[in-house]
């Protein structure tokens, strides 16, 4: 179930959702919530982008 995202917790793969110029979808990675923004889980890449929902990730347990 889509929680909102001021709800995110740190320390915890997610799922999130965001909207860009093709809509509403979900990333096919898992992320961190992070201090002043979000980061690939997988990679620890910081990006650059301004989600609107996440989820538990329950991917394939990278992270």
């Amino acid at each position: 179930m889509w929680q909102i995202i001021s709800s995110a917790p740190f320390d915890r793969d997610l799922e999130l959702a965001v909207i860009d110029e093709d809509g509403p979808h979900a990333l096919v990675f898992p992320c961190r919530r992070i201090l002043n923004g979000w980061m690939n889980a997988a990679t620890k890449e910081r990006l650059d982008i301004h989600p609107t929902h996440w989820r538990q990730w329950a991917g394939d347990g990278a992270g």
